[in-house]
């Protein structure tokens, strides 16, 4: 254990000459144990090395079990680093109940012979990040905030919450959630401002931020968010676990996504009244075509199957370059609106959440003002992805039209009257999932596709 104890014997940042050190260490391990992971963006890419941004502990590894903080520079081919933050747990033994979250022994370095691991199913690795929260400071490169005094009790239980996402998440005694960013970057994150924004504003349909952890490495510019805690909707189920229910026992989906619709158009007017809005004159409605357009070549690039679609697909975004009228609307919007974002409280009211957006775009593009169409097309596709493993395109059709149906009848505009508009978005999302299911998710590629088919070669956007 000397040399464990050679980390600190306290908390904080470690040492400049113990972090790199300490990475070259885990650096075998990291590079098998990362591509497993959902959250991890660079797979089917080798990894190249690791560079140390800010590594931290939490609880002292001289004394285990220890948590380790460490944000870390992945370096791949052909692509800027990605900086990725990991929390490790530290044992001499590690329990049989932790097995599945094993990274591995390191053979040299400061943790050499130890067991090293996710910490995140660790109950008291997960209550320490919770106390943490509860205690706002600043510990080496971290700072853990708490405004307004808010009091967050102690937790008795946590646990992780097993869904499929980029990012991870414990729940704390069905009270709290705390989410927490795998790829994280500086600068503003939306999923921070924007429900901090609507709960300014008084809107109660999405959770608000309580604390919140960022970090600012010496050296490397703006705060980059960590991880934020909300209070949890307890007894609640998200939209895609309700519609597949639905959809196994032959039933519909119309009422619940016209209330959907309808919640979807309460958010867009809260955060139309909270934040700032403009609009998108023929210039920015050009711009918005090219990199639709650009977006679309650099996939069928990289997905063959996309190719034969491009045309079709092109002269839709060319439609919306060419468009006259009135300049659109741009507002702050969810931006990566889906079912799983969705949550239907014990008394039928919907709440969204997870207001990050798309991950893989640049945090500043997140941020940009868009139509609000662009999440009505997010959630459209929705209903496809959740129809598809029960062949039930008919039911997909009417969860359309009826979250169009809710969402005009709170707005008082109908998507489906701007079908250039709608159309573009739509289809710039599924050539988004052409992208991604082809790199992560092969098996569900046709689903997409099927997008693609109906998009370059129907009339009705919305069918």
């Amino acid at each position: 254990m000397a040399e464990t104890a050679a980390i600190r014997t306290g908390t904080g940042s470690l040492a400049p000459d113990i972090a790199p050190g300490l990475l070259r260490s885990l650096a075998p391990l990291l590079r098998g144990w990362l591509p497993r992971q959902r959250w991890f963006a660079g797979k089917g890419k080798a990894i190249d090395g690791f560079a140390p941004v800010a590594v931290t502990e939490l609880l002292p590894c001289s004394a285990p079990p220890g948590l380790l903080h460490l944000l870390v520079d992945v370096e791949q081919p052909g692509q800027p680093p990605d900086c990725y933050q990991l929390l490790l747990g530290v044992r001499r033994t590690l329990p049989s109940r932790l097995a599945g979250a094993f990274v591995g022994r390191p053979r040299t370095g400061p943790l050499s012979g130890l067991a090293v691991y996710d910490a995140l199913p660790d109950p008291p690795l997960a209550q320490a990040l919770l106390e943490r929260l509860r205690s706002p400071g600043t510990l080496g490169a971290l700072r853990f905030e708490k405004p307004g005094g808010a009091h967050i009790p102690d937790a008795r239980t946590a646990r992780p919450l097993d869904v499929e996402q980029s990012n991870s998440s414990l729940v704390y005694d069905d009270t709290y959630l705390l989410k927490l960013f795998r790829r994280v970057a500086p600068g503003v994150h939306p999923d921070l401002e924007l429900p901090l924004a609507l709960a300014r504003a008084g809107y109660p349909r999405v959770p608000a931020p309580v604390a919140w952890a960022t970090a600012r490495p010496r050296g490397r510019g703006e705060p980059r968010l960590l991880g934020l805690l909300q209070p949890y909707v307890a007894g609640a189920a998200d939209g895609w676990s309700l519609a597949q229910r639905a959809l196994a026992a032959g039933n519909g989906f119309t009422r619940e996504a016209g209330a959907l619709g309808r919640a979807t158009a309460e958010v867009h007017r809260a955060l139309a009244h909270a934040l700032p809005t403009g609009t998108l004159g023929r210039p920015r409605i050009e711009a918005l075509a090219a990199a639709m357009t650009a977006r679309l070549h650099t996939t069928a690039e990289a997905v063959p199957s996309l190719r034969p679609y491009a045309p079709a697909l092109a002269a839709g975004y060319a439609a919306l370059a060419a468009l006259d009228g009135a300049p659109a609307t741009a507002q702050r919007v969810h931006g990566d609106l889906h079912l799983g974002q969705c949550l239907c409280g014990p008394d039928g009211s919907w709440y969204l959440i997870d207001f990050e957006g798309e991950p893989a775009r640049p945090l500043a593009e997140r941020r940009r003002p868009q139509p609000a169409v662009r999440d009505v097309a997010g959630m459209l596709r929705s209903f496809d992805y959740a129809a598809h493993a029960h062949r039930a395109p008919a039911w997909a059709t009417a969860c359309r039209d009826a979250y169009c149906d809710g969402y005009a009848e709170v707005t008082g505009r109908d998507p489906r009257a701007e079908p250039t508009l709608l159309r573009a978005f739509e289809t710039d999302k599924a050539v988004y999932e052409v992208l991604y299911e082809a790199r992560h998710r092969p098996d569900w590629l046709p689903v997409p596709m099927s997008a693609v088919h109906r998009l370059a070669t129907s009339e009705d956007a919305t069918r």
